[in-house]
């Protein structure tokens, strides 16, 4: 478990409660889904520049994130190229490396001080298996990841810099006053002189407009 750190065995039921809320909003689960879940998450704590997952490494477990931001980066020669972000409320893992239980390309890593719950690969394969509606939730979180997926492949086929992050702003707008610009120019492809450059034609533009 990349010797992170359990505050404790399981999460308690306020722990664990926001992952709840927010699964009964995507397709309502049951009491013993809740139950399962509250006994088969861990509660986590990761400062800000911690790795959560190391490239090379099977990802063997999926994350919850109540409190922070955490990025997925690959490495290409010397540069670090931020693939995603990730905020409250939704969940996070190299998930091409969890599906399969393969070793990833991907790193994970926290920039900002993150509360996280942590499933198992095998608690949650042994989820679907003795509550069957749960897949349906897991159906729907993983299209949303896919749609996700789609607009994080248009935004870096896009050519122009404006564009792209216009796209961003459209798509990500919470993440464009807190997370570093460092991160956003490089999710988008975009070097963070020509970032700086676009942000502030954008806030010209927007002043002159008032």
């Amino acid at each position: 478990m990349n010797n992170l750190n359990f505050q404790s065995c399981h999460s308690t039921p306020e722990e664990a409660a926001t992952l709840l809320y927010v699964f009964n909003s995507v397709y309502p689960i049951s009491e013993g889904t809740q139950k399962f879940l509250i006994e088969n998450t861990y509660p986590i704590k990761l400062r800000k520049g911690k790795k959560l997952h190391k490239s090379g490494d099977i990802c063997d477990m999926i994350y919850f994130v109540n409190k922070g931001a955490i990025r997925g980066y690959v490495k290409d020669c010397n540069r670090e190229i931020t693939t995603w972000i990730t905020v409250e409320n939704e969940l996070v893992a190299s998930i091409h490396s969890f599906i399969f239980q393969i070793p990833s390309e991907e790193n994970m890593e926290a920039i900002e001080d993150s509360d996280l719950l942590g499933m198992k690969h095998s608690d949650l394969q042994h989820l679907y298996d003795i509550e069957p509606d749960f897949n349906i939730t897991a159906r729907r979180f993983y299209e949303i990841h896919y749609a996700q997926a789609e607009i994080r492949a248009l935004m870096g086929r896009l050519s122009k810099a404006e564009i792209k992050y216009e796209y961003f702003l459209k798509t990500y707008k919470q993440l464009s006053n807190r997370i570093p610009l460092k991160y956003i120019a490089s999710f988008l492809g975009i070097n963070l002189e020509t970032l700086s450059r676009v942000r502030s034609q954008i806030r010209n533009t927007s002043e002159n407009k008032v």
